[in-house]
This record gives structure tokens, C-alpha cells and sequence, in this order.
């Protein structure tokens, strides 16, 4: 049997851990079918439809108000008694986790080391995530031993999908160590994780867990739980963390429904179809952004996974290998500054280098945001036009300027969770509809799955599955899908889909 037989025989045998079908977050929305052909034709309508999407999922939350009380609760016993907030997750979580660190900081200067955001793979994993870390319970564990987590302090763990390994490893050690239960935040059906979801079962089953489910139904985008899962994860534990109220949520609510009707939203249209052609002449952007960049970051980044493009580049990779897009912070001399302006603190490293180079300090200083990068990157490459994507504050109003192109979106005056959410919420459709346009998208599923853990993995033999069976090729097994999958990986170039080859290679044997 050869190495790549073993891998794909090894990963089935454990495919149970990873087979995630059966979850409403990977579910595909009934309202996006046809969403990929509208990001092609008819893009005011595609906007339409994602701004619903998100309505809906803001509405459901509001339902879920009187669950988040034990956890507002909770946030004020710890802080009143000297301890601290922990903040965990992984991914888009982590993400979303370091966003509400950096909020607190800037709302809450003089108690800004009460809260501590950390994800899977350290500050580093912002940018790109640390292969296969997210797979393991006990990194969870001693991540969050790491930090000085005690017996006074609060652990507050979201995984979208309820299942992340490395979430609940943190959450059963924070369990054992504080005084305090520990809440794990989720948006699937609680019964359908015990059921198909052993690691899932043993925390929901847990008494000394608080847990809770905000169940959103599916994503806008098949599985792209960067969308509506981790903006409701965010607002729930933002609104409990930064003192809102249950009436700046229905504020903000409806004002999103209203600023839906307005043109300035649908002009989005003009600044879609120009990134997308920007991209299409192989030319590149830099988000230019100041207060707002850790959530033009957090877009700009997860475009990666999500759709199978370079990451961020590293001053050590070669032209070929950069990203497509970058994240400058004007106001930043250096790439230590920058890195402080971004999360308005030092970065944390795991320094775990026996177990990955990439969790060091040095690494990470490899990825610079300050107002050098853009030279950097028009002399390393030098065969693109680089343009400036400008996103700032602007009295009541978010603006976005592109060439000669400025779109002003008026804020509510809910504060700046609410701005960085809706902002979020702007840049997500953005992007999307871009990849459609490029197609990185099929239906409303994701092809260019990048698969980097086991369950990507899955996801991307799912989706493959799915296109098989459009194609009315019904003879496939998930088994067979797998093992040509794993041969796919083996001669997988840059910028290829795992999922269309392993397609067509299935299709031209059946």
C-alpha cells in the first residue's frame, strides 16, 4: 500500500470524527442556490439575498437574548472579583475571539488586561491557521494553561459548529481549574451534536459546562460559518462582554433592515465587479485601514480557506506564492507596530516550535502591516498593478474607496461592536460574491475547499459528492470520493481546486 493509500485508509478510519454531513451549519441554504449565477448576473439581487440572510440570523439571536443572562452574569462576578475573561476559539472563533479582546481594549483602557482572546495556533493562525492544530483536544488544553488561566477566571469558548477539538480541549481543562463553569457557545441543534458528535456529547453532557446553542440554520454559502455563525457567536458574546443592551441589538436590527433599502448598499455592485476584475488581470489590492483593520483583517484572510487562495505572504515566500490581497495600517512604521495596531496590544506566540517552526515570534514578524508593505509588494511583485482598497471611519459613516469609486455606509449609533459587525457583515457579502465571479463557487457551495484538517477534509469529499450527484453520477461512494481525493492532494498545484479534480477525474471512471 502506498504512503498516500495509508493516508486516505488512516483518515477513513477515523472518517466518523470528521463526518460533519449531518450538521445544519453545513447544511445548503435553500434560499442561495442559485447564488453563484446571480453573483454573475445579477448582483443587486445577490446582495439582496445574503443582507436577508443575515436579517434573519441577527432575528433569531434576538430570540436567544434570555439564554445569554447567565453569561452577562457571569462576565460581571469574574470582573467585580479581581479575575479575568478568557476568550477562546478557532478560526473564524479565533478570529472573532482576538476582535472582542481588541474592542475591550479600546472601550475598556483602564481594565484592558481583563480579557485574554486566544486561538488555536496563537496570534499567528490570524493570518493563516497552523495546520492540524485545531484536530487536538490537549493543544486547547495546555494553550489555555499556557496563558496563567486560574481558579478566578472565566472561560468563554465558541466553536460554530460545536465540534472543534481544540475548543474542547480548553473547555473541559478550564472546567477542572476554575471556580467558575466555563460556557461553550455553539449554532447547531444540541440533540443532533450528541448524537452524531462524540467529543461534542462529552461537553454538552458535561454539569460542569455551562452550554449554549444559538441554532442559525444554514450558512449563506455552504458551510462558510465565517458568515452568519460567527456574527451571531460575536454579537452574543460581544453584547454580554461590552454591556449592551437587548434594545441596541433591536436598534441595530432594524436599521440594517433599513439601510437595505438605501442605494448606497447596492452600489456594492460597482466595487464587486471592479476587485473582481482587478483580480481577473492578475493585478492585487491592499486593504488600507486604521480602527476598522482587525475586521477587514479577519475578511481578507479567511478568504483563504474559504476559497482556496495564498494566504498572506510571508517575507520569505517567493512573488509566486503571495496573496492576492494584503491589509496595510497606514498609520504603522513597522511591522512591530503594526502588529500592535492590530490588536491593540504585543502578539502572542505559542513558541512551540517542536511542533510547528511557524509558532514562533520570528515567524510571525514575517507578515509586516505597516505602511511599508505596499512598496515591499509592488517590488516583489513587480508584473502587477497594486491598488489601494481604502476603508475608514468617517464621522457617521463607514466609507469605502476604490479608484475613483467611494461608497459611504451611515452607521447606527449602537457603538463600535455594531460598526465592527456591520462592517463584517458588508465585507462578507463582498467577498463572496467576488469568489462566485471568479469561480471559486459552485451553487452555493464552496470548490475551492482548502483542506488542512480532517474537517475540510470531509467537507471537500462531501462537495464533491454533491457535484457528482448534479451530474447525475450516483454510483460514487464517500469511500471512493476519499481515496481519490487523497491522490488529488499528491499533484495539487497552486491555485487548482482539490474538489473539480477530484471531480473529474471520478466522472471520467464512471
Amino acid at each position: 500500500m502506498s504512503s498516500v493509500q495509508k493516508k486516505a485508509e488512516e483518515f477513513l478510519k477515523n472518517a466518523s470524527y470528521f463526518h460533519l454531513g449531518t450538521l445544519p451549519t453545513e447544511a445548503s441554504h435553500p434560499q442561495t442556490l442559485e447564488l453563484t449565477h446571480l453573483a454573475n448576473n445579477n448582483i443587486c439581487l445577490a446582495i439582496s439575498q445574503l443582507q436577508q440572510i443575515d436579517i434573519a440570523a441577527l432575528k433569531k439571536l434576538q430570540d436567544y437574548l434570555p439564554d445569554l443572562a447567565p453569561l452577562t452574569r457571569a462576565i460581571h462576578e469574574t470582573l467585580a472579583a479581581g479575575g479575568r475573561i478568557f476568550l477562546c476559539g478557532c478560526g473564524a472563533t479565533g478570529r472573532l475571539s482576538l476582535s472582542l479582546e481588541y474592542l475591550w481594549r479600546q472601550q475598556k483602557p483602564m481594565q484592558k488586561e481583563s480579557v485574554v482572546g486566544f486561538m488555536a495556533g496563537g496570534d499567528v493562525a490570524l493570518v493563516h491557521s497552523i495546520e492540524g492544530f485545531e484536530d487536538f483536544t490537549n493543544y486547547g488544553a495546555e494553550h489555555l494553561v499556557s496563558l496563567g488561566f486560574t481558579e478566578n477566571d472565566l472561560l468563554i469558548s465558541s466553536t460554530e459548529g460545536g465540534e472543534t477539538s481544540f475548543v474542547i480541549g480548553a473547555t473541559e481543562k478550564a472546567a477542572q481549574i476554575s471556580n467558575r463553569k466555563p460556557f461553550f457557545i455553539f449554532c447547531n441543534p444540541r440533540e443532533i451534536l450528541i448524537k452524531h458528535v462524540e467529543r461534542s456529547r462529552r461537553v454538552l453532557q458535561n454539569s460542569t459546562i455551562h452550554n449554549i446553542c444559538l441554532d442559525v440554520g444554514p450558512m449563506a454559502l455552504s458551510g462558510s460559518t465565517r458568515m452568519q455563525a460567527s456574527t451571531v457567536l460575536m454579537l452574543a458574546i460581544g453584547l454580554s462582554l461590552l454591556d449592551h443592551h437587548e434594545n441596541d441589538l433591536v436598534d441595530f436590527i432594524q436599521f440594517f433592515e433599513d439601510s437595505k433599502t438605501k442605494t448606497d448598499i447596492q452600489k456594492m455592485q460597482i466595487l464587486t465587479e471592479l476587485e473582481s476584475e482587478i483580480y481577473s488581470q492578475k493585478n492585487r489590492i491592499i486593504y488600507s485601514a486604521e480602527d476598522l483593520a482587525i475586521t477587514v483583517f479577519t475578511d481578507t484572510t479567511e478568504r483563504s480557506p474559504t476559497f482556496s487562495l495564498p494566504p498572506f505572504g510571508n517575507k520569505t515566500q517567493a512573488a509566486e506564492d503571495q496573496s492576492i490581497t494584503y491589509l496595510m495600517i497606514p498609520s504603522a512604521k513597522d511591522v512591530h507596530e503594526s502588529w500592535h495596531k492590530l490588536l491593540a496590544r504585543p502578539p502572542r506566540v505559542l513558541n512551540w516550535p517542536e511542533r510547528n517552526s511557524k509558532t514562533t515570534l520570528d515567524y510571525l514578524h514575517g507578515f509586516d502591516f505597516s505602511n511599508q508593505i505596499l512598496s515591499y509588494r509592488q517590488n516583489t511583485i513587480a508584473s502587477a498593478e497594486h491598488f489601494i482598497f481604502l476603508i475608514e471611519h468617517s464621522g457617521n459613516s463607514i466609507d469605502w474607496k476604490l479608484q475613483d469609486n467611494k461608497l459611504c455606509f451611515n452607521i447606527s449609533n449602537s457603538g463600535s461592536l455594531f460598526d465592527h459587525i456591520y462592517l463584517k457583515m458588508l465585507l462578507n457579502i463582498h467577498s463572496t460574491l467576488i469568489m462566485a465571479r471568479l469561480g471559486r463557487s459552485a451553487s452555493n457551495f464552496m470548490t475551492y475547499v482548502s483542506p488542512t484538517n480532517g474537517k475540510l477534509i470531509d467537507r471537500s469529499a462531501r462537495y464533491t459528492l454533491w457535484l457528482l450527484n448534479h451530474n447525475k453520477i450516483l454510483a460514487v461512494s464517500y469511500e471512493q470520493v476519499v481515496r481519490e481525493l487523497f491522490l488529488q492532494l499528491e499533484t495539487l498545484k497552486p491555485g487548482e481546486s482539490v474538489v473539480l479534480k477530484t471531480f473529474e477525474a471520478l466522472k471520467s471512471k464512471f
